[in-house]
């Protein structure tokens, strides 16, 4: 029986659990899971968190533009990240690997055979493919999307079975619930133009991203006919949780 292929978007106010360094206990609570899930799904995951890992470690002093800066801290950050996944992932005996992408990527048709071609291969022989932007050389998900179009772009490519993608909240609210301050999930969505009108504009403390992004990603999967799960990863066994339907989330299909 084949797999379930599901893409896990994960990002920095997720990995950090909300403060200023990356979680190792959050990584080894994703590592778990996996490790879980093992016999009936395979993963690839779209990972943010470079700039956060970096910030752990350094300060630097530039003259340059903010987003120079940014560029530069990713640089550094990305091998720390990876590090810090293979050190957990292989405690639980899973094995990881790095695939950078860029949007120019997207935009051509070899690039796209290639990526599938190579994480394919990746998944075939039970490596964990850890997706990031290259953002030394890219800039627009640093200044707009915490890697959520990126994610929504990889599955489509992917064809995968689910894009998860986790958030600091229990999906979305309804706009009412969040005035009156008892947050109500909108458990099951299939017209993303009445999702539209109940969010906000708020962003988390370290992403850029926001809810708008990541409805941004739904449709672009919905197109694809994925399904897209948007799911409170700062939970302990979020992903076990949400395919059992323990907790509540925002399933878009």
């Amino acid at each position: 029986m084949s797999k379930k292929r599901i893409l896990l978007k994960i990002g920095s106010n997720t990995l950090t659990k909300e403060t200023n360094h990356i979680s190792r206990g959050k990584i080894e609570d994703l590592g778990m899971q996996i490790a879980a899930l093992n016999k009936e799904y395979e993963f690839v995951i779209v990972s943010s968190g470079a700039i956060a890992a970096a910030k752990q470690f350094v300060k630097l002093e530039s003259k340059g533009k903010e987003i120079v800066v940014k560029q530069a801290l990713a640089s550094i950050g990305q091998p720390h990240l990876m590090r810090i996944f293979h050190e957990n992932f292989s405690d639980l005996g899973l094995l990881t690997s790095q695939c950078l992408l860029s949007y120019s990527d997207f935009e051509k048709e070899q690039s796209k055979v290639n990526i599938v071609n190579t994480i394919n291969v990746l998944v075939e022989n039970n490596y964990i493919p850890i997706i990031n932007e290259n953002d030394t050389v890219a800039t627009d998900e640093i200044r707009f999307g915490d890697n959520d179009k990126l994610a929504a772009l990889t599955a489509v490519l992917l064809n995968v079975d689910i894009l998860i993608i986790a958030t600091n909240t229990n999906g979305i609210y309804t706009k009412d619930s969040i005035h009156d301050e008892i947050p109500k999930t909108i458990k099951l969505v299939q017209d993303l133009k009445i999702l539209e009108k109940e969010i906000g504009e708020s962003k988390s403390s370290h992403g850029t991203g926001g809810m708008q992004s990541k409805i941004e990603a739904a449709a672009i999967a919905k197109a694809a006919n994925i399904e897209t799960w948007i799911v409170n990863g700062l939970d302990d066994n979020f992903i076990l949780k949400a395919i059992k339907d323990e907790i509540p989330f925002t399933k878009i299909i």
